[in-house]
């Protein structure tokens, strides 16, 4: 039954690692790995898991951090913590915050293999994120609109916008990939008749841009000379 689980291992310590996804791959499970707490963000929200193995002590954002902002996004993986931290302190405060069980390093893999398989009994996950990431949820690298809720965050910062500038933002992410012109755009975001000589698209873009790019290495509004813009990853 395992052939088909998608499992996130999050991990810095690269003996663990090796040691974790081993016994994993001949468990039949699909096993990605991530060695630090940003690089697991953007593989959580880029991508679909079945359950999420997350060390608690991590390079960038330690393991509470990556919890807590994906629960924050209403993703609800499976978490299952590693942690050298076995108090009752430290335990309860990672199921705090949202994680599904926790295990106590050293362990042996027989315990880790047996909390996994219960886990994944337990949860209807899969169907569960499938709905959750459907029409009204967009997301590109760590961008996350809910456009029912109507918020939008930025890894773990949320991000306010105004209601035109919230209009834009998803014309763009709703056509993620494609260059929209100008025309396009205003057609789409703004639905009046407008002016073909206005700026109120490159103003509107310099808005967004400085609330979505400008505390982010990876920029992800771009414009294509002559031809308009797209939101897209490098």
């Amino acid at each position: 039954m395992n052939a088909q689980k998608k499992i996130l291992l999050v991990e810095d310590e690269t003996n663990v690692v090796a040691f974790i996804k081993k016994g994993l791959d001949e468990g039949g499970f699909e096993v990605s790995v991530a060695l630090d707490g940003n690089t697991a963000l953007s593989m959580i929200f880029e991508s679909t898991f079945d359950l999420i193995i997350l060390d608690i002590m991590l390079p960038d954002k330690n393991g509470i951090e990556v919890c807590r902002t994906i629960r924050q996004h209403h993703i609800k993986t499976p978490v299952l913590f590693l942690t050298a931290l076995g108090t009752s302190e430290n335990i309860a405060l990672g199921l705090n915050t949202g994680a599904d069980d926790y295990l106590v390093k050293p362990f042996k893999f027989i315990e880790l293999y047996a909390r996994i398989n219960a886990l994944l009994r337990r949860t209807s996950y899969g169907e569960q994120v499938s709905e959750e990431k459907s029409k009204n949820v967009y997301i590109i690298s760590d961008l996350v609109i809910d456009d029912d809720a109507k918020t939008v965050f930025r890894g773990s910062t949320p991000i306010l916008l105004t209601a035109t500038e919230y209009r834009l933002l998803l014309v763009l992410i709703k056509n993620r990939g494609r260059v929209l012109s100008r025309v396009d755009i205003l057609e789409s975001a703004w639905d009046i008749n407008f002016n073909m000589g206005t700026n109120v698209v490159d103003v509107y873009i310099n808005y967004l841009r400085k609330k979505i790019d400008a505390d982010s290495e990876n920029k992800l509004i771009h414009t294509v000379v002559g031809m308009g813009y797209v939101l897209k990853e490098r």
